[in-house]
């Protein structure tokens, strides 16, 4: 009798464990629903935090002609700028909800990853370790670049094997210093590496003849030699001595405001592969391209997900135009310089959107 009692009461306690852990568990559910990752991601989301500040924070350089360009009216203009200006557009139907902070090469991707800038669009290459040992996440490339050197036009410099035993500007905190190296190093010239860290510094030296040549992407010895007292006598050399893929940056773990980037940069590309401008973008209104309606946000629901409009393209259009019309203001006209590989895939460029839909 004893023993069944026992029992008896061994499988009641057994029961309330059960339904215990049964209850548990489905609070527990009912927790993690609430507070899924996903939705506290949304929740948390720095494309909320901007939409509540009311305006995007955009890290640039401020000092390089043709990309991020600050004049004496402190006015803003580049390529870079106009990125930071589309992603407004797509965000506030309103491109001067900018807010443009001039970072250094040695703190910019640092003011990224505290959150003192929303957006890096400073001109900055997209490679392994800033992928992984920094931790960054990078749009898709907005210029496609290659790093060149510079030399005074009376120097008799012609080739990287001219520059034997003679000084090379470069800047730290770049690539462009392991590049050179790896350069020299693999055609076995010996060279004298004069690295300082602030641009103006930096092209001064070159300019007082502290060093022979000087080296960075080919686009901005383009847009600084611009701004020399006498830029026809310096020369850049007609090579490449690396591949320098340039692209906007956010921080990562941020689906969403990474997304809101991503696909503002492939609407631009996407635009000019439509032939849709910021002057004929109003033609478009009655097209029956079932694309292009998706794309303009006529039809669909493409920006749902993103936390977007559905026109955001067409907004983005209508205020800084596409890629052409970007390049062509910053970059093309002022310094005539070529876009070669910054073409559309059907131009025979490098610039590819995958489809909106």
């Amino acid at each position: 009798m004893k023993k069944i009692k026992l029992l008896t009461k061994y499988s009641s306690l057994l029961l309330i464990i059960g339904v215990l852990t049964f209850l548990g568990a489905c609070r527990s559910r009912e927790t993690q629903s609430t507070n899924s990752p996903s939705t506290v991601q949304t929740n948390n989301s720095r494309l909320n935090i901007i939409k509540e500040r009311g305006k995007l924070i955009c890290g640039v350089s401020g000092k390089l002609p043709g990309f991020s360009f600050v004049n004496q009216n402190g006015e803003y203009s580049g390529l870079d700028v106009d990125i930071c200006r589309a992603v407004a557009a797509a965000l506030f139907d309103d491109p001067t909800k900018v807010e443009f902070r001039n970072v250094s090469i040695q703190e910019r991707f640092n003011a990224l990853k505290t959150g003192e800038i929303d957006l890096l669009s400073r001109n900055a290459t997209w490679t392994l370790s800033r992928d992984t040992d920094v931790g960054l996440e990078f749009a898709p490339v907005v210029f496609y670049d290659g790093q060149g050197m510079m030399v005074a036009k009376d120097s008799g410099i012609s080739k990287l094997e001219d520059l034997r035993g003679r000084t090379i500007c470069v800047k730290t905190g770049t690539t462009t210093l392991q590049n050179l190296a790896d350069k020299m190093r693999k055609i076995d010239v010996a060279y004298t590496p004069l690295a300082i860290g602030d641009e103006d510094q930096l092209y001064n030296a070159f300019l007082q003849g502290r060093c022979q040549a000087i080296t960075s992407d080919r686009s901005q010895l383009v847009g600084r030699r611009s701004n020399f007292p006498d830029p026809e006598d310096s020369v850049i050399l007609d090579l490449i001595l690396s591949k320098e893929p340039l692209a906007p940056a956010v921080v990562p773990g941020d689906p969403q405001w990474i997304d809101a980037v991503r696909w503002t940069v492939f609407a631009l590309i996407q635009a000019e592969e439509f032939e849709i401008t910021s002057e004929n973008l109003g033609s478009f209104a009655s097209t029956t391209d079932p694309t292009i309606k998706r794309f303009l946000g006529q039809e669909g629901s493409l920006g749902k997900n993103m936390g977007l409009t559905n026109d955001f393209a067409a907004r983005i259009v209508k205020h800084v135009g596409n890629y052409g019309e970007i390049y062509d203001r910053n970059i093309g006209k002022p310094f005539d310089l070529d876009r070669n590989l910054n073409q559309t895939w059907s131009d025979g460029g490098l610039l590819y959107s995958p489809p909106f839909r």
